[in-house]
């Protein structure tokens, strides 16, 4: 079951190149959604904008999803998305994943990413909390105070914030500093199991950002905020 997700986003900029049409994103992470494989069902979740991959999925399924909705993809990696195999796929079938921390606009939407989890074994794309710091920090200050808002998507979540206590699923701390910077009205992630289902069970707020974990696939639509 696909879920859905509706948030109300300030950026009268990007609202305003789309005539004031809501910006729809299918975010998908960890486990692959039985009933994408049904064209009925695609049919029915459009239109459908951007594909958004928040790390540990094939990256045939993510080749799959751009080609059928025919849209663009933008993701991160995640700590299964490793070997020899599947950097053969992406660099045969996919576009470059978001840089860390750096930003990337699609359609008007300025988005941010981080790959990769903590680390806990020596393979690779697994970060030290040290490492994370590094990058998050540099994302911060490169990006600054009172400048349009961005959607952030990594794959593991900041600590505190759907994440478990088990050490490969913990989140990052320096991904709280991040949030609590930059605020940004939304943040997608993966690689947490989700134990319970309903929305209510993917999502916490802290601050003005929105964590959601989109395990599985969820139609996210962006809206204009009233005022913007």
């Amino acid at each position: 079951m696909t879920g859905r997700l509706v948030v109300p986003w300030p950026d009268r900029e990007l609202f305003a190149a789309r005539g004031d049409r809501p910006l729809r994103m299918l975010a998908i992470s960890d486990e692959r959604e039985p009933s994408l494989d049904s064209q009925r069902t695609r049919e029915a979740l459009e239109p459908i904008d951007l594909i958004v991959g928040c790390g540990d999925l094939q990256a045939e399924y993510l080749t799959f999803l751009a080609d059928a909705f025919r849209v663009p993809l933008i993701y991160v990696r995640g700590n299964h998305d490793v070997g020899a195999a599947w950097r053969r796929e992406q660099r045969e079938s996919l576009p470059e994943p978001l840089i860390d921390g750096r930003l990337h606009e699609e359609l008007g939407l300025r988005v941010m990413g981080f790959s990769g989890s903590p680390r806990y074994n020596d393979r690779e794309l697994q970060f030290s909390e040290g490492t994370m710091w590094v990058r998050a920090v540099a994302a911060g200050l490169r990006m600054g105070r009172g400048r349009r808002p961005i959607l952030v998507i990594s794959h593991t979540p900041p600590r505190g914030m759907n994440d478990d206590d088990d050490l490969p699923h913990r989140g990052f701390t320096a991904f709280r500093w991040l949030a609590e910077r930059l605020a940004p009205p939304l943040w997608l992630h993966g690689h947490t199991a989700l134990v319970r289902t309903g929305l209510d069970d993917r999502c916490v707020r802290h601050g003005e950002t929105l964590f959601y974990n989109c395990t599985g696939a969820t139609l996210v639509e962006l809206v204009p905020r009233d005022g913007t």
